[in-house]
């Protein structure tokens, strides 16, 4: 995947804590996270499974539907993330 702009979640496990995030470069990004490259949230709560992103056209545009999910509720984030992850599998090795 070369570098573009995203929107992603990360989860602890199922139904376990949620991070929303945004990047240009999904892959390092991630990485990072599941390598405790990152200080704060993630790091201190072991938020590190890649289970829901989406890919866009702009900075602009995934900066915008980042602000929007963070404002879900947390069932809609859940259905998000069930809808096109059912098993919260690892999708990092997918993007790779």
């Amino acid at each position: 995947m070369n570098k573009q702009p995203a929107v992603y979640i990360l989860a602890s496990k199922r139904n376990g804590t949620l991070y929303i995030g945004v990047t240009s470069d999904l892959v390092k990004r991630i990485w990072e996270h599941k390598n405790n490259m990152v200080e704060g949230f993630t790091k201190r709560y072991s938020v590190h499974q890649l289970v829901w992103y989406e890919v866009h056209e702009s900075m602009e545009s995934a900066i915008e539907r980042e602000k929007r999910l963070k404002e879900w509720k947390r069932k809609w984030k859940l259905k998000l993330i069930e809808s096109s992850n059912p098993n919260w599998q690892d999708l990092f090795n997918t993007i790779v």
